[in-house]
């Protein structure tokens, strides 16, 4: 594939009319794209009745109260018992870490989840999400192609940004679309 352009570090901000009703209003961010797979982390999709202070004590670790009330994301429907904590890549595990895009990283081990507690040694920001969005060989770039997403940079401070509601709509507003605006019709000029 010459033409492949990965889409690794941006935001994918779902279309009006998406067909999929698990990814409506949705905020990816894109984590691995290659021409065979992607990969990538809902952002805007909170754990109903979860949070971090509840999956740490599921797993007896230290629980700080600053855990309470901090919210575990829905990643998407692939392995929803899966953790991931995406996090600044200024705290990293050596082998376990993969950094991507501009200053971001996601690690899937408790150290990372102990790491979150910890506002001196741990990562500036971070969030715990469960599960991920997955793309099979091409299936995102036809999505692309059939208008099913539109692309955006990746912002630090939208992908950390705790009011969930407005996120995608704050999403498309980096771009200068009025989401009142979009239409879910899609086609092709």
């Amino acid at each position: 594939m010459d033409d492949f352009q990965s889409l690794v570090g941006r935001l994918l901000v779902a279309m009006p009319g998406i067909s999929d009703p698990r990814f409506e209003h949705a905020v990816i961010l894109v984590c691995a794209h290659e021409p065979d797979h992607a990969m990538g982390l809902r952002l805007d999709r909170p754990a109903p009745g979860v949070d971090l202070k509840d999956v740490l004590t599921k797993l007896k670790t230290e629980a700080p109260d600053t855990t309470a009330h901090r919210a575990v994301l829905i990643g998407g429907p692939v392995e929803r018992e899966r953790g991931f904590v995406l996090h600044t890549d200024d705290w990293l595990i050596d082998d376990a870490s993969m950094a991507f895009g501009q200053g971001l990283a996601m690690t899937g081990t408790r150290e990372a989840l102990i790491a979150m507690t910890d506002p001196v040694a741990g990562p500036r920001r971070s969030v715990l999400l469960l599960g991920y969005a997955g793309w099979g060989e091409g299936q995102l770039d036809d999505e692309m192609g059939e208008n099913v997403w539109i692309t955006t940079e990746a912002d630090a401070d939208l992908i950390f940004d705790t009011d969930y509601d407005a996120k995608w709509s704050k999403a498309l507003g980096t771009l200068g679309i009025d989401p009142a605006r979009l239409s879910g019709q899609s086609g092709r000029a």
